[in-house]
């Protein structure tokens, strides 16, 4: 890893990732850490816009409660929950969550059918000559 993706890495869990009540001081780096994988699929929003807060409930009881509400620009609060008596399993339950979350929304705003990137594939990449042939042919 080059050190601007360092420096863009701490950048991103210093200003997007806040951990909050039910963690112990010495859990911070291990959350942090847990969740600043999250920075490939928030890339699209500027890090000052984005902001991840992560809480704890129940510490210590059956099922542990870790709650990850994001706050994306332009788009609802995004809440992903997830129950497990292991922290580490419960963070990267809710970080899953929290992804498939981010894809979806992802996915509801892209355009469904674009044209120009419809008309050539894999399997037909002649495609495109063929339309733009026929128009010229007319």
């Amino acid at each position: 890893m080059r050190k601007s993706d360092h420096a863009r890495r701490n950048v991103f869990r210093e200003n997007v990732i806040h951990v909050g009540a039910g963690f112990v001081a010495k859990e911070h780096p291990l959350v942090t850490q847990t969740l600043s994988t999250l920075e490939a699929h928030l890339g699209r929003w500027d890090p000052n816009d984005v902001d991840i807060e992560v809480t704890l409930q129940d510490r210590g009881g059956k099922e542990q409660r870790i709650t990850l509400r994001t706050t994306l620009p332009g788009h609802p609060q995004l809440v992903a929950v997830a129950d497990n008596p292991d922290i580490t399993r419960a963070l990267c339950d809710a970080k899953r969550e929290l992804t498939r979350q981010l894809e979806h929304q992802k996915s509801t705003h892209d355009p469904m059918n674009n044209r120009r990137l419809g008309r050539t594939t894999i399997r037909h990449p002649g495609r495109l000559r063929t339309v733009l042939t026929r128009r010229h042919a007319t």
